[in-house]
């Protein structure tokens, strides 16, 4: 272990500005804010990477350390130092998600230590939002991401320094993107990952779930019913015109069947009409066996919302509520969708989703939170967020749970955040 990880374990309080002054000094002689406890280690025994008898397996990162050694009884003043020396280390690119041997990012490790909400947990949150915004705006430049070594000298190139950034938030997503997926679904077209591969997947229904035939992927899940229920009740919300005026045709969609939970309660409020846009044959199978097609106020759409809502736009059909629900589609199909929301959505109308983003870690989930926030702002749209508890059968409880006979379990979190998103008032 390094002066520079020692340092990050607060040897000695209370916790001064010389803690910053030393951080700094590591950093600006040339030390990574990414030099893992793995590496010195290394260094210090005269290790190879490739050498089989390395004893240490840690990636422990100085904000690792930070976060595991950070006093709970601080003190106003020395709670204002670590708060500098996060910043700090932020500055020089450390990794807000990067994963240590114990399969947490710094942010796990708040939350397990009981620091969730404080501000130290903010500064982390934080920047998982600014690295994704800064990734996302990136790519939307098709940049391609080099090596230092490789910039040219002239002033008006790219300045290393901010390749070598860039490259840096590259990484880090890259990391918890890798994190938040077990092994078996890293392949780019396994069904949970490629949407052309799930479309192909058969698909079973079993013991109150939705699942992939041969992997046993969950699909969707029964304990997911009481947060269909809030879908359904904030879809309804979107009936309302002014406190006493009903609209007198309400229009519902729902992307996603599934397994029919939220669309059996949408049929029970009896709506003017109701859409549901769905993809996968097995499940169009499914609506037809059991009588959907038959109803009369029902609508089916066959295949992906990105082929079938054009046609919604061009005939002038206007929904008071729209719920999003779908299986291997990404956050970058979800900002897709928004255009097409706001097209569709009356002036009072709500959207709601399934909100699993990033539910296999409560720090991505968080981070996802913000940035459906910030990005739902962009299009004239406002989102609150109701905490639900989830079913304890959804975590590990008592050696059950309901991910025991499933592969790919998608859900960890302990709460949920409920979304409800509706036009700005001017």
């Amino acid at each position: 272990m390094s002066d520079l990880h020692d340092l990050c374990k607060f040897p000695v309080r209370p916790i001064d500005s010389g803690y910053v002054k030393q951080l700094n000094h590591y950093l600006t002689s040339g030390i990574p804010a990414t030099y893992t406890v793995e590496e010195a280690y290394k260094v210090l025994n005269n290790i190879e990477d490739d050498d089989e008898n390395s004893e240490s397996v840690s990636n422990t990162t100085p904000l690792h350390l930070i976060c595991q050694h950070v006093p709970k009884d601080l003190s106003s003043e020395e709670l204002s130092i670590v708060e500098q020396m996060i910043t700090t280390l932020f500055e020089y690119g450390a990794g807000w998600c990067f994963i240590d041997v114990n399969n947490n990012t710094p942010g796990c490790i708040l939350i397990e230590r009981g620091f969730h909400n404080s501000s130290l947990y903010q500064l982390i949150l934080d920047a998982g939002v600014r690295a994704e915004l800064l990734l996302r705006k990136v790519s939307e430049y098709d940049m391609e991401f080099i090596d230092e070594d490789d910039v040219p000298n002239q002033e008006d190139e790219v300045v290393p320094e901010l390749v070598t950034e860039l490259t840096k938030e590259q990484e880090e997503i890259e990391v918890v993107q890798k994190s938040n997926k077990p092994e078996i679904d890293d392949a780019p077209d396994a069904p949970s990952q490629n949407q052309d591969s799930y479309l192909n997947t058969k698909l079973e229904y079993v013991d109150n779930a939705l699942i992939t035939k041969d992997r046993k992927d969950g699909v969707m899940m029964s304990w997911e019913s009481d947060l269909m229920k809030l879908g359904c009740d904030s879809l309804f919300k979107g009936s309302i015109i002014e406190e006493n005026e009903i609209d007198s045709e309400i229009n519902i969609l729902n992307i996603g069947f599934g397994m029919g939970i939220i669309d059996t309660m949408i049929q029970a409020e009896n709506p003017t009409k109701h859409y549901i846009c769905e993809a996968h044959p097995d499940v169009l199978k499914k609506l037809r066996d059991d009588g959907w097609y038959e109803k009369s106020n029902v609508v089916i759409l066959e295949g992906r919302w990105q082929d079938q809502l054009d046609d919604l736009l061009t005939k002038g059909i206007f929904f008071n509520g729209i719920y999003y629900d779908t299986f291997s589609e990404h956050y970058s199909d979800m900002l897709d969708l928004f255009d097409f929301v706001v097209g569709l959505l009356k002036p009072y109308g709500i959207f709601s989703f399934f909100n699993g983003l990033g539910a296999d870690r409560q720090i991505i989930y968080e981070v996802y939170k913000k940035l459906v926030d910030i990005d739902l702002q962009n299009y004239g749209l406002s989102v609150t967020y109701t905490d639900v508890e989830v079913p304890k059968e959804t975590l590990q409880y008592k050696d059950k749970s309901v991910w025991d006979d499933v592969k790919r379990s998608y859900w960890s979190c302990p709460v949920y955040y409920h979304p409800e998103a509706k036009f700005i008032e001017l």
